[in-house]
């Protein structure tokens, strides 16, 4: 089940409430345990994780992840210990024991058949048709699969040892087991006399093989029968792991020797395909479907490209990215690529269960980029909302009347202290009205400064609301922006909105674009590629003309909607400063 890589759907920390109904779980599939064992195995305060997975071939999976390592798998209500947990307690579950070599053919996704089971001198395990049971080596007794018995005991011993044994679900290497922190079996000693003794056998066998094996290798007979030869009688499988990373290191080495005598062309084409692979065997998930050609080469194939190496299919027979896919699709069957919209190609559809994509492994030396494109969300610097306050200049009109307050033109003033200055003058000159206290007589700098020409001879005292917003009115607007962590910076004017225009092209159809998004620190091309993702719509990035790095997003389509939930949700722009959120599609009508 595990063989090759499944998909992720979900990792959440388990709840109280799930985590009471687990330990139940657990407690009635493992009657053995102790109430200590099921404290350790869930235990009340530590973080377990929750992960949803798919496997490839579609299974719905859910693992209770641990100190990393998965502890349990639940597949159709049935619960199953993993390795990891089975290494802690391995008579958990009746163990059916095996020869080393056998551990080759489980791990490549065989089932266990009964003639390679080893009979000790205490008989079968008792077992019915469905139990979960265990599989070990004659040399360890730690578990290295977990199944389910195809047949009972009796059954089993009726046959005659034909035919399969256990239905082979998890296994030590395979994907599940790469999925925690990789670590080896214990090895924990046999106490069966009889199973020891087709130990000792097996390892007398297997070193007598060798010693053959490594006289025919003095005598420069190097086939590969004598290779699987030797790797076939390994006493346990640490030894198999350690031959089969010799055999990897040897096939890498005779790779690279082909690789340096190809041409450059050749060698472009390669990295293409092997990236095309790597990116679609780990990094695009069936919920990204349709996926933009564009957007599948920069963030998918790009990060799956090895350190020190760069794509570029210019260097490629291929020359374009288009004719790569239709190589991709007609030639491997890979994908089917569509023109969801005029000139713009998209992925609709992966054959995940394409046998070239099934077979490709992961290069062990590939390491993600230090910019994190395969996590773009996760690895960006968290964007937080500049704190904006509107501050008043004095003018040259103005300062007359800012004189005493020691205030020159130019000088900044939030309006809470335009208020204050205002208030001292006037209560300074003694301008207060002597019978309505809500007025203010005009002084000749408040009429200079205030009135208009028409007003001199009319206008005699104003409300104390009216001399204020007069004050204001007739000084410069400014602003500030306070983004945090930075030092604050002052703008002359208004706050300039984010602007959201809708405009019709061709054939009617409609482009969304926004403007001014520098203003608050958010980068265009981040808010691009955002609703790219979001909307699955070509998104493109245009200078703005007369504005020196400023660029407008435009975006196909009527996506007012999904750009002001980006805005007012994840970027938290107070609405007011967004200006266009009512051009949205009404609801019930084409966009």
């Amino acid at each position: 089940m595990f063989t090759k890589a499944f998909r992720v759907k979900s990792n959440t920390v388990i709840k109280g409430s799930d985590r009471r109904k687990l330990k139940a779980d657990v407690s009635a599939a493992f009657p053995s345990l102790s109430a200590d064992d099921l404290k350790e195995l869930v235990p009340n305060k530590e973080e377990l994780n929750v992960v949803k997975i798919y496997a490839h071939k579609g299974d719905a999976v859910t693992l209770y992840v641990l100190h990393r390592n998965p502890l349990f798998f639940q597949l159709e209500k049935h619960l199953y210990p993993t390795v990891y947990t089975l290494w802690q307690y391995p008579d958990l579950l009746p163990a059916f024991t095996t020869w080393p070599p056998v551990l080759q053919k489980l791990t490549g996704g065989a089932d266990l058949m009964l003639p390679g089971v080893v009979i000790s001198s205490t008989g079968l395990p008792d077992v019915n048709k469905g139990n979960s049971c265990a599989v070990n080596v004659v040399s360890n007794r730690a578990p290295v699969a977990v199944g389910t018995a195809a047949m009972s005991s009796r059954e089993m011993r009726t046959s005659g040892m034909k035919g399969k044994g256990v239905n082979v679900l998890h296994t030590y290497m395979d994907q599940l087991w790469a999925f925690g922190d990789k670590s080896a079996p214990p090895v924990i000693s046999v106490t069966d006399p009889s199973v020891q003794a087709e130990a000792d056998l097996d390892a007398r066998e297997s070193g007598e093989e060798e010693t053959e094996e490594m006289a025919r290798e003095s005598e420069g007979q190097n086939d590969v029968s004598g290779m699987t030869a030797v790797e076939s009688s390994c006493q346990n499988f640490q030894d198999l792991s350690i031959q089969d990373g010799r055999k990897e290191e040897k096939t890498e080495e005779v790779h690279g020797e082909q690789e340096d005598t190809r041409s450059l062309q050749e060698q472009m084409d390669s990295l293409l395909f092997q990236c095309f692979l790597h990116a679609l065997k780990s990094k695009v998930k069936k919920s990204e479907l349709p996926l933009l050609t564009g957007t599948f080469l920069r963030k998918h194939m790009a990060a799956c490209c090895p350190k020190g190496k760069n794509l570029d299919i210019k260097k490629s027979s291929y020359k374009k990215l288009s004719k790569f896919l239709q190589s991709m699709q007609k030639e491997h069957s890979l994908v089917r690529v569509k023109e969801l919209s005029k000139g713009v190609d998209s992925i609709v559809e992966v054959d995940w269960r394409n046998p070239e994509l099934c077979s490709f492994c992961i290069p062990e030396d590939w390491e993600p980029p230090e910019d994190c494109a395969e996590d773009r969300v996760s690895c960006e610097v968290v964007y937080k909302p500049p704190e904006i306050t509107l501050l008043y200049a004095v003018t040259a009109r103005l300062e007359p009347l800012f004189q005493d307050a020691k205030k020159k033109k130019g000088t900044v003033l939030q309006a809470s202290e335009v208020r204050s200055i205002i208030t001292d003058y006037v209560k300074r000159n003694e301008l207060v009205h002597e019978i309505n206290k809500s007025y203010v007589n005009i002084s000749p700098v408040l009429c200079d400064c205030l009135l208009e020409k028409s007003e001199y001879q009319e206008v005699g005292t104003l409300k104390w609301d009216d001399l204020f917003s007069r004050t204001l009115s007739r000084m410069q607007s400014c602003h500030q922006l306070q983004f945090p962590g930075q030092v604050p910076v002052v703008r002359k004017g208004q706050v300039d909105p984010i602007d959201i225009s809708v405009a019709s092209r061709g054939s009617n159809k409609k482009v969304t674009t926004i403007k001014n998004l520098e203003g608050f620190g958010i980068e265009p091309a981040v808010v691009a590629d955002t609703l790219q993702h979001v909307v699955q719509a070509s998104s493109v990035l245009h200078d703005v003309p007369g504005a020196k790095d400023r660029q407008l997003v435009q975006i196909q389509g009527n996506q007012v909607h999904h750009i002001g939930k980006l805005l007012l949700e994840q970027y938290q722009i107070p609405r007011k400063y967004i200006q266009g959120l009512d051009k949205a599609p009404k609801a019930g009508k084409k966009k």
